[in-house]
């Protein structure tokens, strides 16, 4: 699909071109719903003329054609038969062409979603992506399979309509006009309104505000217990849902006055009939004729309505999804990850930060990184410390490429990463993540995910590098086990180390660590650091570290503040200086010899 020219097209103009990714089926099906729209006129055609042919033998029934009521009886019947056999074809291209549609929206929305810098992914809310993938592609299937062929029956089935009413009797069928252009007119002011689209765009955005508030309530739901919050005290998602619970409020009653004539004009065009039947039947001298007629028009006003009716549904159906696609679309608007037009590969892993500038704010308000130029060489490790908010997971993020950098450059080997295959690229990064997530799979399988080639021998070997293989020995199935599975979960502390041996089997020459020992205790947090000692010898290290411990013996330490690289060196040379890290570390010590006392009766001292 060429998304430039996608972009460019909203509303029906979008959908159309979506519809087209199956043209044959399609126009097959809208041409069928067509004429079944058409055929389905002969019943009531039918009914006239037998309706005509009881009133001309009024006042003696043997002068009745019997062979004349029968024909148009089976001519009523068959009118029926084919209007649902066409339609039912109809219907049956439309839901072939509606499901090969929708598998192709998602596995482009799902490729497109692929090729877009993860940092996209981590600013942007799972519960928004999910409703779009879900409910608003499906909302393009149901357009298709449904909406479609009864939108193009509610084009067609109106002109066929006022043809019949005025080859009958031109002067019920203006009545009779009248009410059917008068409920037509009040929907076109209801569907065409510029504030009835921007209403739909609220009520969409509403939604996907929601759902992001409730997926982020049910992920946070043990601390949500711990703290006995309930959903109306969960500030995010209240707001979320008072918000959604208001917009369609107002949204259906701004429609209260207009819906509700409309829907009664609708279903009273009889209303208009009855006056001119009057006016007419006082002066008609043909009684029998004129009865007939006018009975015949009484009856067709319902099947006015029934048509009309399929209309307001049609263009209220196209209004929602419309909203829906313009969300898909504005996703797919999203830029990809940049690819280079002659990729490539470096040949040694020397780290280099050059003059990098980087904000996560897209109009660049607020600049994460200003001005950063380091060097991480290869086979030695360079930690990162500083305050929060002073870039430190900002350099762990533009490492991968998760996002790309604003000014500056980022080299691996020489050779700016923008210049490198993105595929490339991250077979020689390792990243743990400081949140880590382990799949419903087994240990092996989890640990594994780093080198999905990799030989059991090799995950294990990895697991015992990692100190995770003795707890994992003592799981019920030991590396067999499905982590989420029959009560089996894992510490914060055993997570992390199975994400530690992921990036060791996955070994790569150059590992990220965004504090890797996060939830370790002392004792395994200096295992796993002799661990990455001798398994990352020759590899470029980079360690985002927040507890000045897990830096120390870095042959590199980078001290960011407020965005900026305020000092450099190793632990001791900036103890010597007496500058920003040998404050924050004195802090550290301090913290961390604290001891929580009792404070003894009688003294104000702890």
């Amino acid at each position: 699909m060429d998304k430039e020219k996608s972009a460019s097209k909203t509303g029906f103009a979008r959908l159309w071109q979506i519809a087209m990714m199956k043209k044959p089926l399609i126009i097959g099906s809208m041409l069928l719903s067509a004429a079944a729209s058409v055929i389905g006129f002969t019943p009531y055609i039918s009914v006239y003329f037998i309706i005509r042919e009881i009133l001309m033998g009024f006042s003696d029934v043997t002068p009745l054609d019997a062979a004349a009521l029968a024909r148009y009886g089976w001519i009523a019947f068959a009118g029926a038969a084919c209007n649902i056999i066409l339609y039912f074809a109809a219907l049956m291209l439309s839901h072939i062409a509606a499901f090969g549609t929708l598998y192709r929206l998602k596995a482009d929305f799902a490729s497109h979603l692929a090729r877009t810098p993860l940092g996209f992914h981590a600013l942007t809310g799972s519960g928004k992506l999910r409703k779009i993938i879900d409910d608003n592609i499906e909302k393009v299937e149901g357009f298709i399979a449904h909406q479609l062929p009864d939108f193009t029956a509610a084009l067609v089935a109106p002109v066929a309509m006022f043809v019949i009413l005025f080859a009958a009797d031109w002067r019920f069928g203006a009545a009779a006009s009248v009410g059917v252009i008068v409920s037509i007119y009040k929907q076109a002011r209801l569907y065409g309104d510029k504030s009835a689209k921007d209403m739909m765009n609220k009520y969409q955005s509403a939604l996907e505000d929601m759902n992001n508030a409730s997926v982020e309530y049910i992920r946070g739901i043990s601390v949500v217990k711990a703290f006995k919050r309930t959903v109306y005290s969960f500030r995010r998602l209240r707001e979320a849902i008072e918000s959604y619970t208001d917009m369609v409020i107002d949204y259906t009653l701004s429609w209260e006055k207009g819906y509700s004539a409309s829907l009664a004009i609708v279903h009273n065009v009889f209303l208009f009939i009855m006056p001119v039947a009057i006016l007419l039947g006082t002066f008609t001298q043909d009684y029998a004729s004129f009865a007939g007629t006018a009975i015949f028009y009484l009856i067709f006003s319902q099947a006015a309505a029934g048509i009309l009716t399929k209309v307001i549904y049609a263009s209220g159906a196209l209004m929602q999804i419309s909203g829906a696609v313009d969300a898909m679309d504005a996703i797919l608007a999203q830029p990809e990850l940049p690819l280079a037009e002659n990729p490539k590969s470096p040949t040694s892993f020397d780290v280099e930060f050059h003059n990098v500038t980087f904000s996560y704010d897209d109009e660049k308000r607020t600049e994460a990184l200003s001005d950063v130029s380091f060097i991480a060489r290869q086979g030695e490790v360079t930690a990162v410390v500083g305050p929060s908010g002073g870039g430190k997971s900002a350099i762990a993020s533009l490492i991968p490429r998760f996002f790309d950098v604003a000014g500056g450059s980022v080299s691996v080997g020489g050779v700016d990463i923008r210049e490198i295959d993105p595929y490339d690229l991250m077979n020689k990064v390792s990243f743990v993540f400081q949140d880590v997530f382990l799949f419903r799979q087994s240990v092996l399988d989890n640990i594994r995910m780093g080198a999905p080639e990799a030989a059991d021998e090799r995950v294990i070997e990895a697991a015992k590098a990692a100190q995770c293989h003795e707890f994992i020995e003592k799981l019920p199935q030991g590396y067999q086990t499905v982590i989420g599975a029959k009560g089996v979960n894992l510490s914060g502390g055993e997570r992390q180390r199975i994400a530690i041996a992921r990036a060791i089997v996955k070994d790569c020459p150059i590992v990220t660590l965004d504090e890797a020992t996060a939830f370790l205790d002392p004792q395994n947090e200096r295992l796993i650091q002799k661990a990455f000692e001798s398994l990352m010898r020759d590899k470029t290290v980079i360690m985002i570290a927040h507890r000045l411990s897990t830096a120390r013996g870095a042959d590199q330490i980078i001290v960011m503040d407020e965005g900026r690289v305020a000092e450099r060196g190793t632990h001791d040379e900036l103890m010597s200086r007496s500058g920003r890290y040998s404050e924050m570390w004195r802090a550290y010590a301090g913290a961390s010899s604290w001891r929580m006392a009792r404070r003894k009766e009688g003294t104000g001292n702890a």
